[in-house]
């Protein structure tokens, strides 16, 4: 239940931000938000171990909140959420599709 109410909550607060900008070029922003979420990002059920191995240390560490513990890890690009040591869900901050889409337009 928590897994859930958490994982809508993120979602909607990262695509929240992109309602107001329907295309960017000839690519939907949704369409590039869901294509870097499946390859940029830590999986569900990662370890922290394997998070820090792969993504490297994130820049901020939040202490964990509530019952079960969720702990938030901060990187330049994207948030992840842990329950206890998994992964429950990364998400991608907004300004680093922006990023990404004004970087292409201007290609």
């Amino acid at each position: 239940m928590m897994r859930e109410t958490l994982g809508k909550l993120v979602w909607g607060a990262a695509l929240s931000g992109m309602m107001g900008i329907a295309m960017a070029g000839d690519v939907l922003l949704i369409e590039k938000v869901e294509e870097r979420m499946l390859r940029d990002l830590p999986g569900n059920g990662l370890t922290k171990a394997q998070v820090e191995s792969r993504f490297g240390v994130p820049s901020e560490r939040h202490a964990p909140v509530g019952e079960p513990p969720i702990t938030r890890w901060v990187y330049d690009d994207f948030n992840v959420f842990f329950e206890y040591d998994l992964v429950i869900e990364s998400v991608l901050h907004h300004d680093a599709i922006m990023r990404e889409v004004e970087a292409q337009s201007e290609l």
